[in-house]
């Protein structure tokens, strides 16, 4: 027997970063939204642990116990007194390291399936405080649709949101390090007085009307002038998508993946055609939001 979760990917529609607390970490007002680009999990009973994957920079995935979804495997076995003996086997299509939530989507899944595959009846409560433990954007992973989140984001709250969002997203031709960003906006702030974040009520409006001409007028990422300090290329590639006719463009979480929300479907397939013809990315996708959250599908 085996289990398969999908999961999606997120954009960050808003992303406000506070300054870095005593442990390291910052508040944030994380405004998450869900979108359809997925890995699926795969795990099935095996003499141990073992990892493999799938799809574009799976040579980038990690295959041992720093994986996500290897510690979620961990952490839910503990949790119930067995050992974490799967083979999950992880086919990406969320860009690695682009500031999506690949790894983060892995965890989810992985700890879904195995909850599903040994039968814990573990609460959906439950499951949450696991994927906080293993890190800050893994709860949301699980949940899908919107939220906002809070502390280090990973404090949901669920968002209404009122239609469809059509987006398109530009692959970068290297990856960037989440720690490495928030570093860079560390040094970027060190003599600025950064405000407590607080969640855009424009934005949190647009959300639940579906309008989006006054979601791109409110989307920000207090991380973007750190990705691009660390990434300067990216600034050509949000030229091109906002020359492409994108009613918003931004780096995704700490990037280097960019984002591009279009009024409609024609228009995000225009963007898409016209970025990839720009030769200021790798590869570029579109896809629609909310999307639900991690998802048992066989």
């Amino acid at each position: 027997m085996s289990v398969t979760v999908r999961v999606p990917a997120k954009v960050n529609v808003q992303l406000a970063v506070a300054a870095p607390r005593p442990d390291g970490f910052h508040d944030l007002a994380n405004v998450f939204l869900a979108v359809g680009l997925y890995d699926e999990v795969t795990v099935t009973p095996a003499a141990e642990l073992r990892i493999t994957c799938e799809g574009p920079d799976a040579g980038q995935v990690p295959l041992d116990r720093t994986n996500l979804a290897a510690r979620a495997a961990i952490a839910l076995g503990e949790r119930y007194g067995r050992g974490p003996d799967v083979h999950i086997h992880i086919a990406k299509d969320i860009p690695v390291a682009g500031g999506m939530a690949g790894g983060s989507a892995d965890g989810a899944g992985a700890l879904v399936a195995c909850d599903a595959l040994w039968g814990t009846g573990a609460s959906r409560a439950e499951l949450l405080e696991i994927c906080a433990e293993l890190g800050s954007d893994v709860p949301f992973s699980l949940v899908g649709g919107a939220a906002l989140g809070v502390g280090r984001g990973e404090r949901l709250t669920p968002l209404e949101v009122g239609g469809d969002f059509h987006w398109v997203f530009a692959t970068a031709v290297r990856g960037l390090s989440t720690p490495a960003v928030y570093k860079e906006f560390d040094r970027l702030t060190a003599d600025v007085d950064v405000p407590e974040p607080v969640a855009s009520k424009p934005l949190l409006d647009a959300l639940a009307k579906g309008d989006p001409d006054a979601l791109a007028a409110s989307v920000s990422n207090d991380l973007q002038p750190a990705a691009l300090s660390l990434f300067p290329e990216l600034s050509a590639t949000l030229d091109a998508g906002r020359a492409a006719g994108a009613l918003a463009a931004l780096v995704s979480g700490s990037g280097p993946t960019t984002a591009y929300l279009a009024r409609d479907e024609a228009t995000a397939h225009r963007i898409a055609e016209r970025l990839a013809a720009s030769g200021t990315c790798r590869s570029v996708r579109t896809a629609l939001g909310p999307a639900p959250g991690a998802t048992v599908v066989a």
